[in-house]
């Protein structure tokens, strides 16, 4: 199987996918208890004015058809009304999403280059206490519940010692001066990133160090130590270099879980971001708001995913390459 076969196949399971969610998703929020259209209809509204409302949100149609215009309008990003604000989903979710990116990518770049540089540094440092201390700690950081950490930072940094603030994503009122303002955000971001990263940078630095010790009992790694050369040459351009391609496909199999965990740390932390705005909407039995929310981070999940296979599949070609197949 060649790369290219290898890519379509990965496209179509990631669009079968996306039905199968997308399917589950419009049944899910209408066999859930509660009427979705006491959020719109007041009961002392006339028959017309009730019949016009389901119109307009698509209430009165059957069930088939629903699912039809469903999944036709999440292809074009018509979303539909809220049944809360009576305003576009899309357009309420484009003014959340670049919170949810920022928050994503200050999360991601942290927790890889903390995790990868402390599996590095264990690694050269085997057996002393300061890989134990790595080990320990990262152990630690993966086992113990997210939530956890998060609201005991919480309680200690914004009630014991309030050094940070502890929720949204910018000072009310905001601080004049577009430079105040972009250092009032990143100080808004500091506490659910830093969390994040205290969160992850455990399986990194565990799965860095382990490929380290691999690449270090190899015989051309022997054979440079051999030669007489430098511990930090035989470190980062022989045995962190030859360890490069599964750390590459590390990093984008952690992009799902990254994208996922935004709802979590998105409430605990009142971030203005499309996971508040999910389980916001979910609470409050906003069905289209909810849909789409959910709709978009699926998306962003099956897209990492894909990324990890596509990567997967150029760093190792056993993935791609079937038994007997073209080499």
């Amino acid at each position: 199987m060649g790369f290219r076969s290898y890519l379509v196949k990965r496209i179509w399971y990631a669009l079968l996918v996306l039905v199968v969610i997308l399917t589950f998703n419009f049944v899910l929020f209408r066999v859930m208890p509660g009427d979705p259209e006491k959020m719109i209809i007041d009961p002392n509204f006339t028959v017309e004015a009730k019949q016009e409302l389901r119109r307009q949100y698509g209430l009165d149609e059957p069930i088939l058809k629903q699912y039809t215009n469903y999944m036709t309008s999440l292809l074009k990003f018509d979303m539909g009304l809220s049944f809360n604000t009576r305003r576009p989903v899309w357009s309420e979710l484009k003014e959340r999403l670049p919170n949810t990116l920022i928050l994503f990518l200050a999360t991601f770049v942290s927790t890889a280059a903390v995790g990868i540089s402390l599996g590095v540094f264990s690694a050269a440092n085997r057996g002393r206490f300061n890989e134990k201390f790595v080990v320990g700690a990262g152990l630690f950081a993966h086992a113990v519940p997210g939530f956890f950490i998060q609201l005991l930072l919480l309680l200690l940094l914004g009630y014991y010692w309030p050094i940070l603030p502890i929720h949204g994503t910018m000072s009310a009122p905001p601080p004049d001066g577009g430079f105040a303002v972009l250092l009032d955000r990143l100080w808004h971001l500091i506490l659910p990133a830093g969390s994040n990263m205290i969160l992850g940078f455990g399986s990194w630095a565990l799965y860095t160090r382990n490929t380290m010790l691999e690449a270090l009992s190899q015989d051309y790694v022997t054979t440079a130590r051999a030669k007489g050369l430098p511990k930090g040459d035989i470190m980062y351009h022989h045995a962190l270099r030859s360890v490069l391609p599964p750390i590459v496909t590390l990093v984008f199999m952690s992009l799902p879980g990254a994208v996922s965990g935004a709802v979590i740390t998105e409430s605990i932390f009142s971030w203005h971001g499309v996971g508040r705005y999910l389980l916001d909407a979910t609470l409050q039995m906003d069905y289209p708001a909810a849909q789409g929310a959910f709709y978009l981070i699926a998306l962003s999940v099956i897209i990492s995913n894909l990324l990890a296979d596509i990567a997967y599949g150029l760093v190792d070609p056993r993935i791609r390459v079937g038994a007997g197949g073209p080499k």
